[in-house]
């Protein structure tokens, strides 16, 4: 169970306890589930018992336990406690985040596509401003990865053309000026209702710049699949590895495409690749091993002294997976050597 499926198995918990008249409260539009702090447990916890407890006029350690009851017996969870004043805390079973790794590296670039959107058509009405078509191009790329049959100003057979609003882009020349990646990035990354981002600060290759740090990290994990073979082993999803925020990132993926999709907002994909870009670069310097281990690895014909690093590769290799699809996604190039 990744984070989204664990945020999604408690909103539904939610909605059902409300359905049934146990929970007097307006069901959220989302869960959030974050690692547990000071004084939690488990892998992940969220406050939304206590979120629920004013609306409906209940203690909020009542409804953790109405909530835990409903959620008790879902697949992929090994233990619910509450903590505190009403904080669900989650164990997951084991080799979670195992399994989603190994999705994540079977499954390619496809990773994180859907089927929600299967049998609708959209077509968007003809743009002529740079941004308005860059991101009609995109928000198409990001429906077809969930099923819809979508195509710029192609017939279908009911429905009008829908209409974006975008701030327009206050210059047509941005490709010549910064290349096509940079340009895509600049006007992608802003929300629609936002200006976008046009000035020099995108050709920076430095960490203020979050394009770099994407398509620096993206190339970063192609370093370590490099730098692995050099010490003679490769990756696999064999041990837990200790990296909720990269972990999470890669999780809720999929989640954050479909809703990128859903909302016409690639954006939403952006900043995602900020965050998954961000929590692997706080993690990379674990992936390898250094001085010592170098030297036990090679007086050891064992494979258990290898499983950490290989885990951690493989972790590593995950998070290129997820940053070098969406990239391809938003039109960027995602090179294996920056």
């Amino acid at each position: 169970m990744t984070p989204a499926e664990l945020s999604r198995t408690v909103l539904h918990a939610v909605r059902r306890a409300v359905e049934d008249g146990v929970l007097h409260a307006p069901v959220p539009e989302s869960v959030s589930v974050e690692r547990p702090r000071p004084g939690g447990c488990g892998d992940y916890a969220t406050n939304v018992a206590l979120r629920l407890a004013g609306p409906a006029r209940q203690q909020p350690r009542a409804i953790a336990e109405e909530l835990r009851r409903r959620i008790a017996h879902s697949p992929g969870i090994a233990r619910i406690e509450i903590t505190g004043p009403g904080f669900l805390n989650f164990t997951l079973d084991a080799g979670v985040q195992q399994a989603l790794v190994r999705q994540v590296l079977e499954q390619g670039l496809t990773y994180g596509h859907g089927d929600w959107a299967v049998g609708l058509s959209v077509r968007f009405q003809p743009a002529d401003e740079l941004r308005a078509r860059i991101w009609a191009e995109t928000v198409l790329e990001l429906l077809r990865t969930q099923g819809a049959d979508s195509a710029q100003g192609a017939d279908v057979t009911h429905g009008d053309p829908e209409a974006l609003h975008v701030v327009p882009a206050p210059a047509q020349d941005l490709a010549l000026r910064l290349g096509p990646d940079a340009a895509r990035w600049g006007l992608l990354s802003a929300a629609a209702h936002d200006r976008p981002q046009t000035g020099p600060d995108l050709l920076v290759q430095h960490e203020r710049n979050p394009l770099f740090r994407v398509r620096y990290a993206h190339s970063r994990t192609k370093a370590l699949t490099r730098n692995a073979e050099e010490l003679g082993f490769d990756s696999h999803p064999q041990q837990h590895v200790d990296a909720p925020a990269l972990t999470t990132a890669i999780g809720d993926y999929p989640a954050v495409l479909a809703s990128a999709a859903r909302l016409r907002a690639p954006d939403r994909l952006a900043r995602h690749l900020e965050c998954t870009a961000d929590a692997f670069l706080a993690f990379q310097h674990t992936v390898l091993p250094l001085g010592d281990e170098i030297d036990e690895i090679d007086e050891i014909d064992d494979e258990k002294p290898m499983a950490a690093h290989r885990s951690r590769l493989a972790l590593a290799e995950a998070a290129g997976t997820v940053l070098a699809g969406g990239l391809s996604l938003l039109g960027i190039s995602a090179p294996d050597y920056l």
